[in-house]
């Protein structure tokens, strides 16, 4: 199991040197991942960067962990320009993209992007299938139902062909985004509990037979935090994880109340304390 950790970008705000060292500690410490969330536009809410553009100045200050924007949404992006943004970040870092999407649950987000909130699902659908041939094809010729390309493509490609996509999916997913996994994505992030997982698993999984995909190509990660109140059991959490099988797992420093300079401590002391 591969094990990564959450940038806590909103405890550490504005505050660039401290982003970097933590992603630069990440690193050193042999952690696989660095993830990052999106939000783009909500009321009230604390500073949080754009996360291509943060993944971009992580990738200059690091040389080795993957870096894993979770989750962009989606229908809310033009997908030419995501498959651009995505492939220059793949370049500049050496092929250390792992690119989260999903579609998102606020109808205020998709206004003030003037995008359309009803269709958001179908459209994702159509969204990863041209992003996997704009990353592996010099020119594209595509008619769906939302986008229409006549013979072009994006130069350079990236490194990674395609880019690995996975799925940000809620605690309970529908059975169509069960199937979206199965069909479309190299993996999915877990929200569900250890006892809820292999029932969604085994959906997905089926989903992948259906279409003559090996679920052994389907990857599955969850989140544990290493803070607040179930800072006790984070141990047993990912011991609990790690036999039911996932591939990977993201440690949490944030949301445990850390001044900013206690982030890098906590996660070390995690890492040594790793089950």
């Amino acid at each position: 199991m591969k094990i990564g950790i959450s940038l806590p970008v909103r405890e550490l705000g504005d505050d660039i040197g401290a982003i970097k060292a933590f992603a630069q500690a990440a690193e050193e410490l042999g952690l696989n991942h660095l993830r990052v969330p999106e939000q783009i536009i909500r009321p009230g809410s604390g500073a949080l960067h754009e996360p291509l553009t943060m993944m971009t100045l992580i990738a200059g200050a690091t040389s080795r962990i993957e870096l894993v924007p979770s989750v962009l949404i989606l229908p809310a992006r033009q997908t030419a320009l995501v498959a651009k943004q995505a492939a220059s970040l793949d370049r500049l870092s050496g092929g250390r993209l792992r690119l989260g999407v999903g579609v998102g649950k606020d109808p205020a987000e998709y206004e003030a992007l003037g995008a359309d909130f009803s269709n958001r699902g179908a459209r994702c659908e159509e969204q990863m299938t041209l992003l996997k041939r704009l990353w592996t094809e010099p020119s594209v010729s595509f008619e769906g139902r939302w986008h229409k390309i006549s013979d072009a493509g994006i130069n350079p490609l990236p490194i990674r062909q395609p880019i690995p996509m996975w799925i940000g999916a809620g605690e309970n997913p529908t059975q169509r985004i069960r199937r979206r996994i199965g069909t479309l994505a190299d993996g999915w992030f877990v929200l569900a509990s250890p006892e809820a997982y292999p029932a969604i698993r085994d959906d997905i999984h089926r989903a992948a037979e259906a279409i003559g995909r090996s679920p052994a190509e389907i990857g599955a990660e969850a989140g544990v935090a290493v803070v607040g109140p179930r800072e006790h059991e984070w141990k047993s959490r990912v011991a609990g994880w790690r036999e039911i099988g996932l591939t990977h797992l993201c440690l949490r420093t944030l949301g445990g109340g850390l001044a900013t300079d206690a982030h890098i401590a906590k996660m070390r002391e995690a890492v040594a304390d790793l089950p």
